[in-house]
């Protein structure tokens, strides 16, 4: 068929694009556990930079910080992400999912505004309390409370009830966490210190304005150089936001893209590295609740298909340890426990067989662990229990 300069061509009649290459499983988690540190330990990131690279670090549980990067990091010292907090370099706040997150000062005050529509979405579950609440005026007034002195959520509660005897009490604080950037100050969240969750403001705290709403397309990118290669859900399920794909689609002349084993469209940085499948991912011991296991629509890179939901009893996640670069069984470490008050018992319990190979490995990851700064005992043991059926 002959084509006359100027007619436009036809679906049928364009020229078909290259398919994208196809990632299989195993590439996939050795570029996801690259991006994510746990390929190799970093010798060269500081503690800020690395919670900056990884967008954030879960922290539900005053401990997992610590635990995720001593996995990452290759001199990691509790006691220096301990001082970032002190100094509020660092800051624990809700961001991604709802959750408590782990953020520099720099991307408490930007990621918070970016995934507020998500906060705000949030209220809508709690809107039968909420009746004839003015949210605004709600957020005024939990912004003077907590600005005045640091309060708890029973303390929050007791402060905005008396302006609405009808609302629900609880439904009151959440609605001000939702609608105001709430920091946990210190000393909650210092390594080894106890302290209740007490909150105020971010700006409050950091002594500055939080940033205007940032357009997502430099996050996107972030977003890959953590997580990637990655799909839109992929990313929509770590930020807990919804239609990101035009963000992507305005990005893809600048990223490359591929297919993974289901046909799904990945995303990645046109430089990023992508190791061999067959590169060696050493035994990991990674704390409940590591983004590693919580940032994709589709955990499989990670997870093997045997072992979902095996991490989880009811609203208790447990801490799980990586063999070949997956999840292979949970772990836990007790401290102080019995009449030997500097003595520690570490208890790793896979999901199925183990070779000699695989204990020795994680044996000495145990021992790396139990002998360095982040453990508090004089003497340890470790300890394999039997094969769990969560």
């Amino acid at each position: 068929m002959t084509m006359t300069p100027g007619t436009p061509r036809t679906q049928a009649q364009a020229r078909p694009q290259a398919a994208a290459p196809v990632l299989g499983n195993r590439a996939l988690n050795r570029a996801t556990l690259d991006r994510q540190l746990l390929l190799r330990r970093s010798g060269d990131l500081s503690v800020a930079d690395a919670v900056a690279h990884l967008l954030g670090l879960q922290a539900q549980n005053v401990k997992p910080p610590y635990y995720a990067l001593a996995a990452r990091l290759e001199a990691f010292d509790p006691e220096e992400l301990s001082g970032l907090l002190a100094s509020r370099d660092l800051v624990r706040i809700v961001t991604m999912r709802s959750t408590i997150h782990l953020h520099t000062a720099d991307d408490a005050l930007t990621l918070r505004p970016l995934v507020q529509a998500a906060r705000d979405r949030e209220l809508h579950a709690f809107r039968k309390g909420l009746v004839g609440v003015d949210l605004g005026e709600l957020a005024s007034l939990a912004r003077a409370a907590v600005e005045e002195e640091p309060r708890t959520m029973k303390q929050l509660r007791e402060v905005l009830l008396p302006r609405w005897p009808d609302a629900d009490s609880q439904s009151l604080a959440v609605a001000a966490r939702c609608s105001l950037p709430l920091v946990q100050v210190t000393p909650r969240g210092l390594w080894r210190r106890s302290g209740q969750v007490a909150l105020t403001t971010a700006e409050h705290w950091l002594g500055r304005p939080s940033e205007p709403v940032p357009t997502p397309d430099a996050t996107v990118l972030r977003y890959l150089a953590a997580f990637g290669p990655a799909s839109v859900k992929d990313m929509q399920t770590w930020a807990g936001l919804t239609r990101l794909r035009e963000v992507f689609e305005r990005l893809r002349p600048q990223l490359r893209t591929f297919r993974d084993g289901s046909g799904v469209e990945l995303f990645d940085l046109p430089d990023a590295p992508l190791p061999d499948a067959d590169t060696p991912a050493p035994a990991r011991f990674l704390p409940e609740y590591d983004n590693l296991l919580l940032s994709h629509a589709d955990r499989g890179r990670v997870v093997p298909p045997e072992y979902k939901g095996r991490t989880w009893k009811g609203n208790f996640a447990y801490s799980v340890f990586l063999v070949d670069g997956f999840l292979a069984g949970v772990w836990r470490l007790e401290e102080g426990m019995g009449a030997d008050k500097d003595a520690a018992v570490l208890t790793i319990e896979p999901f199925g067989t183990l070779t000699k190979a695989q204990r020795h490995e994680l044996t000495e990851e145990a021992e790396r662990l139990l002998s360095g700064p982040m453990s508090g005992a004089r003497t340890y043991d470790i300890r394999f229990g039997t094969v769990m059926e969560r």
